[in-house]
C-alpha cells in the first residue's frame, strides 16, 4: 500500500511539491473512515480540509429537494481523487456535500498544513489553477449534456463511464444515484435503461450489468 506522502504526490494539486513538505504533510493528516450513507461534509459547512479519497467512492451531491425532492450527483471520487479544495481558496461555504456511497477511506489534510505551502511555494499555484481548470470543464461537459443529450443519452453516457471499460460490472451505483448523476427522475432512467435491455445492448439483474452492444451505447451517448 502506498504511503500517504505518496498518495498526495500523485494529486495533481501536490505533484510537484518538494518530498521533505510531502512526508511533512503526510504525518499530520489524518484517516478517516465512513460506511455507505456517511456525510463528509454537507453543503454549507464551513470548511477546514480537504480530502483524498484512500479506498472507496465519494459522491459529490448538490441538493435539490426544496425544488424537485431530488439530488444531483454532480461529481463521484474515486482512489487518488482530491476534492474540498476549492473552499480553501476562497473561505466560503462548501457548495456540495460529500457522502460515501459504499465504504470508504479518506485521507484527511486540514487547510492550516496547505496554505503555508502556497505561500512558501507560489509556483504551486500553478496546479491549484490547473485543478480549477479540469473542474470548470467538467461542468462544462455536464452542461453540454444537459443541453444537448436526452434522458436517454445521458443515461447510455452514464453507464458507460461507471462501466470503466469492462463488459460486465457492478454498477457502484444504486439506481436513485444514478438518476442523480443523470438530472432526471429514476423513473425516467429506468425507462432508458428498459429501452437497452429491448434493443439488447445490455442485460441487467439488479446492479449487475453486462453490456452486449457496446457501439450502440457509446453512439446513443453522444
Amino acid at each position: 500500500m502506498a504511503s500517504h506522502a505518496e498518495v498526495l504526490s500523485k494529486t495533481s494539486f501536490f505533484s510537484d511539491s518538494p518530498e521533505p513538505v510531502l512526508s511533512a504533510l503526510a504525518a499530520k493528516a489524518t484517516t478517516r473512515s465512513l460506511v455507505r450513507g456517511d456525510v463528509l461534509f454537507s453543503e454549507g459547512d464551513q470548511p477546514d480540509a480537504l480530502y483524498v479519497v484512500l479506498t472507496g467512492r465519494i459522491a459529490i451531491v448538490i441538493d435539490n429537494k426544496p425544488l424537485d425532492h431530488r439530488e444531483t450527483v454532480v461529481a463521484l471520487m474515486e482512489e487518488g481523487d482530491l476534492f474540498g479544495e476549492l473552499a480553501m481558496l476562497d473561505d466560503g461555504p462548501r457548495s456540495a456535500t460529500a457522502r460515501a456511497i459504499e465504504t470508504a477511506t479518506v485521507l484527511q489534510v486540514n487547510y492550516s498544513e496547505v496554505l503555508p505551502l502556497l505561500t512558501l511555494h507560489p509556483d504551486l499555484m500553478w496546479n491549484v489553477v490547473r485543478l480549477l481548470a479540469k473542474r470548470l470543464r467538467t461542468m462544462d461537459e455536464v452542461l453540454s449534456d444537459s443541453v444537448f443529450l436526452d434522458v436517454t443519452g445521458r443515461t447510455a453516457k452514464r453507464i458507460v463511464e461507471l462501466s470503466n471499460g469492462q463488459n460486465e460490472f457492478t454498477l457502484p451505483v444504486t439506481q436513485e444515484e444514478l438518476a442523480g448523476m443523470v438530472g432526471a427522475s429514476r423513473e425516467r432512467v429506468n425507462k432508458a435503461i428498459a429501452s437497452f435491455i429491448r434493443l439488447h445492448w445490455i442485460e441487467q439483474q439488479d446492479r449487475h450489468y453486462k453490456i452486449l452492444n457496446r457501439q450502440s451505447l457509446e453512439q446513443r451517448s453522444h
